[in-house]
């Protein structure tokens, strides 16, 4: 057989693409725990201090907590601008953690209270789909539909009609790379603030775009020229 048909059995390539929107249905936020202190000893107590505020307060949302990740750990001494010899200033610590959410319902507060803790930022929110999730069913299916019916058309176009599917070639049905709605950034100061001071946020999800496409190749029937 001919790599493109026969005049009998003429081949046919399409593109067939899908674009859906679906409501997130997860969450992300980054939180940030610093200290800084003259001694070493003192800096790693106050982080650690600060750290197991933070993880505790995390902790009481209970199920509304997919997933909690420690990302990275630093402790660097920062030397003085002057001088000859090596000599350490201050010390900074710092440690960083992914919290996932599945209860937008209590995104705002969470990151509220954890951005009222002592020299504490918190990062996002970032809103995501699962890999499982139904939105990327529903966007391979409509991009095979869409194939066949653009088929379906340009075969019309010449007096034939579809014959059978050859192959489709599936090049990928992801979702958009995660993006922050109106970026959330907060970053605590001493001062003994309490709950009270500072009131939930008000986040919006942000909606999900999720792409899919696909290659469909067809044999169809003698056109009528």
């Amino acid at each position: 057989a001919l790599p493109y048909g026969t005049p009998d059995t003429p081949r046919l390539a399409v593109r067939g693409e899908a674009r859906l929107e679906a409501d997130p249905e997860i969450a992300r936020i980054a939180v940030t725990v610093s200290a800084r202190g003259t001694d070493r000893g003192a800096a790693l107590t106050d982080l650690t201090r600060r750290n197991e505020q933070a993880l505790t307060l995390i902790k009481t949302y209970g199920d509304a907590i997919e997933k909690l990740e420690t990302g990275t750990f630093s402790l660097t001494p920062q030397l003085t601008d002057k001088g000859r010899h090596e000599r350490i200033r201050a010390y900074h610590g710092r440690v960083t953690h992914t919290a996932t959410l599945n209860d937008f319902t209590t995104l705002g507060e969470l990151t509220t209270r954890l951005a009222d803790l002592d020299l504490t930022r918190v990062d996002g929110p970032w809103w995501a789909l699962r890999p499982d999730s139904p939105a990327h069913r529903a966007a391979r299916t409509q991009a095979v539909h869409e194939a066949v019916q653009r088929a379906r058309e340009y075969a019309e176009a010449v007096g034939a009609r579809l014959d059978a599917l050859l192959e489709i070639a599936d090049l990928g049905a992801e979702n958009a790379a995660p993006t922050a709605a109106p970026a959330m950034r907060a970053v605590a100061g001493y001062g003994g603030a309490t709950q009270e001071s500072a009131p939930a946020l008000d986040l919006e999800p942000q909606r999900q775009t999720v792409y899919a496409h696909v290659n469909a190749r067809f044999t169809m029937t003698r056109p009528a020229l």
